[in-house]
């Protein structure tokens, strides 16, 4: 028993060490000022498991979710359908299609008025300013 105990005592110092090492390795990032066009690159965090999804705010699709487990749960047989069940349902059929239509959806008119700037100048060979390319745009003389 009394071996046992100090087999235990021996390992919980050998994490604590590793532990420690690992702290000790750990990078602290600090939080700088950006510039408003500057872009963050995403990194995915591949140890997470736990994503939530809060529709506190949007009523439209907080009925709908409601709506659909209503009805997916309106059977006499198997268990209950849960929220889960149906969003990797719904995730797995997503199509090239409406991740783009999600991308369009994520841009700021700003981010869409600049893309249509960086399209003009690579198809037309020009290297027009903003100003320029709407005044262009918009026929202002």
């Amino acid at each position: 028993m009394l071996s046992r105990i100090s087999k235990i005592r021996g390992e919980e110092e050998k994490i604590a060490e590793s532990t420690e090492d690992l702290s000790a390795e750990k990078v602290i990032k600090t939080k700088k000022r950006r510039s408003k066009n500057e872009r963050v690159k995403y990194e995915l965090n591949r140890e997470q498991s736990k994503f939530m999804v809060d529709l506190s705010s949007d009523k439209i699709a907080l009925e709908l979710v409601f709506k659909l487990l209503l009805e997916s749960n309106q059977k006499d047989y198997g268990h209950e359908i849960t929220f889960k069940e149906l969003a990797i349902f719904a995730l797995e059929r997503l199509s090239s299609k409406d991740v783009e239509k999600i991308q369009e959806g994520s841009l700021s008119e700003m981010e869409k008025v600049e893309r249509a700037l960086k399209e003009f100048n690579s198809k037309n060979g020009t290297h027009l300013s903003l100003g320029e390319f709407l005044v262009k745009k918009l026929n202002i003389n």
